[in-house]
């Protein structure tokens, strides 16, 4: 969390700030005895268990817009507001999906210590793509699809989309063509998550999505870990059939040495460390929106 917003918005209230508690989940319970806010990221479990040691709590705020990791439901049912920072990273998300989608689609900047090295590997480096008139497919249509949608379409892309909550008729859509799911598969030179993880999405692209998806598509992934089978997009890296894959989350995270393997010498792989939507920028303004969030609701101006 930014500190500057603690010093600042949360100045007149008792902050307890620790990065590293999450790690230390018996100092964590104790601490929240007397808490009446709870400010995490996505690795804190704010479960039945942690609720029952906060007798006080009146609010969870969260540093990003998932809540997988909080059980809203045992919340609501406490009078316990629950607090996520929305549209405050949506431009750092964008970016992330964009710059990977055409690091992917070019394939040319793996060639830093060949071309250092002495060698001039222009021949085999002139396969890279273009995302000018590619098609663009956005699964999950809430702000962040639509923004992404919107670059690419500035690209010169065409974008459809798949989202069952939102009408085919819905005016969000634009110029965008609403698809069902396999026929985006099918047809898209990318495809890029943006859906939370819930029952009815996770595992959503399992291996027999993946293999509907159009021969050397891209994939990206800056959602939610567990929403596809990261088994089967490997497979498909290394057997041709997807031509790149860019992952930013994951169904264990961190992950573990053991499940790290299955990545190991994959071809056309981007992984990153659930960093998509952290930037010096948003990080600055999740902190400051939740902060102010939290602040008036102990103020009472909720």
């Amino acid at each position: 969390m930014d500190e500057d917003a603690i010093a600042g918005i949360l100045a007149n209230h008792d902050v307890l700030y620790d990065a590293a508690l999450v790690d230390r989940r018996s100092d964590l319970l104790a601490a929240l005895a007397d808490a009446r806010a709870l400010i995490v990221r996505n690795r804190t479990q704010v479960n039945a268990d942690l609720l029952a040691k906060a007798p006080k709590l009146q609010a969870v705020g969260r540093l990003g817009v998932g809540l997988d990791n909080i059980d809203v439901a045992a919340c609501k049912a406490r009078g316990i507001a629950v607090y996520p920072a929305t549209g405050a990273n949506d431009v750092s998300v964008v970016e992330y999906v964009i710059a990977t989608m055409l690091t992917l689609l070019r394939g040319a900047y793996s060639a830093t210590a060949a071309v250092s090295d002495g060698q001039w590997p222009r021949t085999a480096l002139i396969g890279g793509r273009e995302a000018n008139g590619k098609r663009l497919g956005v699964i999950g249509f809430g702000d962040i699809g639509r923004k992404v949608g919107g670059v690419a379409a500035a690209l010169g892309m065409e974008v459809c989309g798949y989202d069952p909550l939102v009408p085919s008729g819905d005016k969000a859509w634009g110029k965008v063509s609403p698809l069902d799911l396999d026929t985006l598969l099918e047809e898209s030179d990318v495809v890029s998550l943006h859906v939370p993880l819930a029952d009815t999405t996770r595992n959503m692209l399992d291996r027999a999505a993946i293999a509907r998806m159009k021969h050397g598509a891209i994939l990206i992934n800056a959602a939610r870990g567990g929403v596809l089978d990261e088994a089967a997009v490997t497979n498909a890296l290394r057997s041709g059939a997807l031509g790149g894959a860019a992952l930013d989350v994951f169904a264990q995270e961190p992950l573990s040495t053991e499940r790290a393997r299955i990545f190991a010498g994959c071809p056309n792989l981007i992984l990153t460390p659930h960093i998509a939507g952290l930037t010096v920028e948003s990080n600055a303004r999740v902190s400051q929106l939740v902060a102010e969030k939290i602040r008036d609701h102990l103020a009472g101006g909720r």
